[in-house]
């Protein structure tokens, strides 16, 4: 399968000489513009955290007329990915049900059949060039982008040894300066990485820490828009006690940011190593529950007359997977692993419904 991240290359590979697209660049359809918290664009369609490593990758996927572009999670400090391999198939064609914790996933590194049926797992412990690499870069992602687009810079602190919870509130605000500072238009704290085993992984789970952390965002952010990227909740109560947790300070959330499980090879040992048998799902199989959290997240805030806005991802590569979100009450749609194998999504998208 071709895609444009090599999944058999390594991530420092891609970051280098990805993204792999040769063209042509279809026409882009016009459409009329639209809000995106505060910011004006052709659409309200992008691509969240993860695929765009850099402002090579952000220029292509604008010129393919992705709208929303989220520049790959960023650091206060360097930190390497996660050997190969970084990315595998899960070998389901059904729905992962995330209220099964333990469920082992088996996961292959090849794929034949339709994209839109792909579940994946990915294993790359939120890498990091340096600030000193990633903010002029930053800078360059802006310079590329075209007129009805928007950058937005994806953060995650890195707590140090020994360091308590109050480095990483600070670190968060630290880069959300850092990003407005490069060129963002708008910065979000990633709160929810199913592919890391350290503390920055989970943070949304802690209703008190993910406030602590937005204030601290916006605080640091300006006049920027700042959004939290959030995990499967898997009940109410704690989904709206983040939301609530996070309001006046957080301008949207994004979710759903996939679910960590444990994924084994054809002879049951963990197919991304020993250290690493947990790893995020993403694709095909978490939209249904993506969709479910997003209806619950959009109730809570009509319940409570809260001002956030949701930016939906979870198992978007169709017209129709899109339109369950738009339909729910979204502002936007995100896709994650998708545009990768098809770079030509938003061209569609446009073409079916405009008024997106």
């Amino acid at each position: 399968m071709l895609t444009t991240y090599r999944i058999d290359e390594t991530y420092d590979w891609n970051f280098r000489h990805g993204p792999s697209y040769d063209g042509p660049f279809p026409t882009v359809p016009e459409t009329p513009r639209k809000d995106f918290l505060g910011i004006p664009v052709n659409a309200r369609l992008g691509i969240a955290a993860g695929l765009l490593l850099n402002s090579r990758w952000i220029e292509t996927y604008a010129r393919l007329g992705f709208d929303i572009l989220t520049y790959k999670t960023v650091r206060s400090v360097h930190r390497e990915c996660y050997g190969l391999p970084n990315w595998v198939f899960i070998d389901r064609d059904d729905q992962v049900d995330p209220h099964k914790l333990n469920e082992v996933q088996h996961g292959r590194q090849d794929f034949r059949g339709d994209f839109t049926a792909a579940t994946s797992s990915v294993s790359f412990g939120m890498p990091s060039k340096a600030p000193a690499e990633w903010m002029p870069d930053v800078a360059r992602a802006r310079e590329a982008l075209h007129p009805g687009q928007a950058l937005i810079v994806s953060v995650v602190a890195s707590p140090q040894p020994g360091s308590d919870v109050s480095f990483m509130i600070e670190d968060y605000g630290l880069l959300a300066a850092m990003a407005r500072e490069a060129g963002a238009q708008a910065v979000e704290a990633n709160l929810s990485c199913p592919n890391v085993c350290t503390a920055e992984g989970d943070v949304f789970l802690d209703a008190d820490l993910s406030g602590k952390v937005a204030r601290s965002m916006r605080n640091n952010a300006g006049d920027l828009p700042v959004l939290l990227k959030l995990g499967h909740f898997a009940d109410e109560t704690t989904l709206a006690s983040v939301l609530q947790a996070v309001e006046g300070s957080a301008t949207a959330v994004v979710m759903v940011n996939g679910i960590s499980r444990r994924v084994v090879g054809a002879d049951e040992s963990p197919v991304f190593g020993q250290g690493r048998e947990l790893s995020g799902i993403l694709g095909r199989g978490i939209h249904a529950f993506s969709l479910d959290n997003v209806k619950a997240a959009m109730a809570v805030i009509a319940r409570d007359k809260l001002s956030l806005k949701v930016v939906a991802v979870g198992g978007v590569s169709t017209v129709a997977d899109a339109a369950d979100y738009f339909d729910a009450g979204a502002t936007a749609v995100m896709m994650g692993s998708a545009p990768s194998f098809d770079p030509t999504l938003a061209v569609r998208f446009k073409q079916a419904h405009p008024e997106w």
